[in-house]
C-alpha cells in the first residue's frame, strides 16, 4: 500500500537537483551532541541543505562547525554556541532539526528524561515563535510523546501554532524495524519498508509487520519477540554501550532520512510518505504517529493507520493509554508554566 522511500546515499545523494530554488535553510539545535555531530554530518552532505546552522550550547560549537565547512559539498555551515545566539541560528531557518538535550543512561525510560529536555524543547520554541514560526521543526529530543505536545503548546501561546510543520522523528523505529526482519527473513533491509505507528517508547511503538513490503512471512513464535525488540531496541543500545550513551548513530541517520523526505516534500517531489508523530485525530489520542504524505506545506495528508490485524489491534488498544498520559504530561507541563 506504501511507496518505496528512497533513503539518501553518498552515491545517491547526487542525483538530488541543486538549484537554488530547491535548497534549504537548516539549523540543528543540539549540533554538538552525540546525534547532533554525526546528523549535522549527513545533512552537509546533502544537496538540498543549501545552509547549515549548528547550534547547542556548549562551547565548541563553532569547532564542530569548522570541521564540517572542510567538506567537499556546496553548503555553508556557521556555528553557534550559547543560548544568547539561538535567535540568530534560528533566524530564517526552514527546516529545524532538534535533537538537543540529555541522553539515556543505563535504567533510565525515555520520560525520565523529562524535567531537563521540556525546559530544552520550551526554550528553542519560545525562540522560534520570533526567529522562525513558519519552519518545518522535526523534534528528535526525547521524549518525544511529550516534547511534541509542549512543542505545539509553546506555538499554540505565542498564536504561531500550525501543526502541519511540526513533527516528531519516529524514523528510528521504522529502520529498526526494517533492519530486524531484513535479517530474520533473508531480505536486504534496504528494501524492507515496516510501518510503526502510535508513539516512541515502549509499548506505545507498534509495529506493522502485516503491511511489510516486500510482504515476508514471520512465525507466530517469534512475533511477540520481534515486536518486543522493536519496542526496547533503544534500551537495547544503552545497555550495549555500558553507560557511554544511547543510540546515535543510527538516530542520526534516522533523523537525516526524514529531514531528508522533509525537504523532497518540499520542493515539489509527489508521493513523499514516513511514518511520523503528529498532533492528529485519528485515534482518540491527540498526538499519534502513522504513515503521512510530506509536501510544500509539511503534512500534506495524513494517511491514518489502514488495514491491521488483530494482533496489531490489541497492541494499539495497550499504547494508547500510555500514550495519552504522555501527551497530557507535555500539555500539562506547558499550562503550568
Amino acid at each position: 500500500m506504501f511507496s518505496r522511500i528512497v533513503r539518501p546515499t553518498l552515491n545517491t545523494a547526487r542525483k538530488f537537483s541543486t538549484s537554488q530554488q530547491n535548497n534549504y535553510r537548516v539549523t540543528v539545535c543540539g549540533a554538538a551532541g552525540g546525534i547532533g555531530q554525526p546528523l549535522s554530518l549527513l545533512l552537509k552532505l546533502n544537496p538540498l541543505v543549501t545552509e547549515l546552522n549548528c547550534y547547542d550550547i556548549a562551547p565548541f560549537t563553532p569547532g564542530v562547525a569548522c570541521d564540517l565547512s572542510h567538506i567537499e559539498t556546496a553548503s555553508k555551515v556557521k556555528g553557534f554556541a550559547g543560548q544568547e545566539s539561538l535567535k540568530d541560528a534560528l533566524s530564517n531557518a526552514e527546516v529545524v532539526v532538534i535533537p538537543a538535550g540529555v541522553p539515556r543512561k543505563p535504567g533510565m525510560t525515555r520520560d525520565d528524561l523529562f524535567g531537563s529536555n521540556a525546559n530544552v524543547v520550551k526554550t528553542i520554541f519560545e525562540c522560534a515563535t520570533e526567529a522562525c514560526p513558519d519552519a518545518i521543526f522535526c523534534i528528535i529530543t526525547n521524549p518525544v510523546n511529550s516534547c511534541v505536545p509542549i512543542a505545539c503548546e509553546v506555538m499554540k501561546k505565542a498564536n504561531k501554532l500550525n501543526p502541519r510543520r511540526i513533527f516528531g522523528v519516529s524514523t528510528l523505529d521504522i529502520v529498526r524495524a526494517n533492519t530486524f526482519v531484513g535479517e530474520m527473513c533473508g531480505v536486504n533491509p534496504k528494501e524492507m519498508n515496516v510501518p510503526v505507528i502510535g508513539g516512541h517508547s515502549g509499548i506505545t511503538i507498534v509495529p506493522l509487520f502485516s503491511r511489510a513490503t516486500p510482504k515476508v512471512s514471520i512465525p507466530k513464535d517469534k512475533l511477540d519477540a520481534l515486536t518486543k525488540r522493536v519496542q526496547e531496541a533503544g534500551t537495547e543500545v544503552v545497555k550495549a554501550k555500558v553507560g557511554h550513551g544511547s543510540a546515535t548513530l543510527s538516530m542520526a541517520y534516522a533523523g537525516a532520512r526524514f529531514a531528508n523526505s522533509i525537504m523532497r516534500g518540499l520542493k515539489g517531489e509527489s508521493n513523499v510518505i514516513e511514518c511520523c508523530y503528529v498532533q492528529s485525530d485519528v485515534t482518540e489520542a491527540a498526538y499519534f504517529s502513522n504513515p503521512v504524505l510530506l509536501g510544500k506545506a509539511g503534512l500534506e495528508k495524513n494517511l491514518g493507520i489502514g488495514e491491521i490485524n488483530a494482533y496489531e489491534k490489541d497492541l494499539v488498544s495497550k499504547a494508547l493509554p500510555e500514550l495519552k498520559k504522555e501527551i497530557a504530561k507535555g500539555v500539562d507541563w506547558v499550562k503550568s508554566q
